[in-house]
């Protein structure tokens, strides 16, 4: 593990993004409520939130952190072919002595794994992808944002 004892403690933000491909029917089926699981989003959210905290547990080596926040949002769009890609947008947000790439990570997959379990029996070849670190600040690199992107 990285000592981070001599780093300031800075107030920490990062922002990242996961895609879940599916059918436009079962995108219907979300927006509608009528996945037989329950509402789809609202789970995806909570999973997301509870990946974030238990971030550490998953990933060897990184810090444990007391997040401040974590928050993800969801944007649906067609994507041809009779398909529709859901954008996650997870943010953390910290004060500590490292950053929170990894929890916003971590929530943004997870929320799509999420979305994936309860869609799977109406939607078995869902694709998720482009797990990406959108931006992050805080700490002694400032703030950065990945070329081309929108958060």
């Amino acid at each position: 593990m990285v000592d981070v004892s001599g780093k300031v403690e800075t107030s920490r933000e990062a922002v990242a993004e996961a895609t879940v491909v599916m059918n436009t029917t079962t995108w219907s089926l979300v927006a509608a409520g009528e996945v037989a699981k329950g509402d789809v989003l609202a789970a995806a959210r909570l999973a997301g939130i509870m990946g974030a905290k238990r971030t550490p547990d998953l990933i060897p080596l990184c810090h444990p952190l007391l997040l401040s926040q974590v928050d993800l949002t969801f944007d649906a769009r067609p994507s041809g072919r009779g398909r529709t890609a859901l954008r996650i947008l997870a943010v953390a947000r910290c004060s500590g002595q490292t950053g929170v790439e990894m929890e916003a990570m971590t929530a943004a997959a997870v929320a799509a794994l999420t979305v994936y379990d309860m869609c799977k029996a109406a939607d078995r070849w869902m694709n998720i992808r482009e797990v990406r670190l959108l931006e992050k600040s805080g700490g002694k690199s400032g703030s950065v944002r990945r070329p081309g992107t929108r958060a």
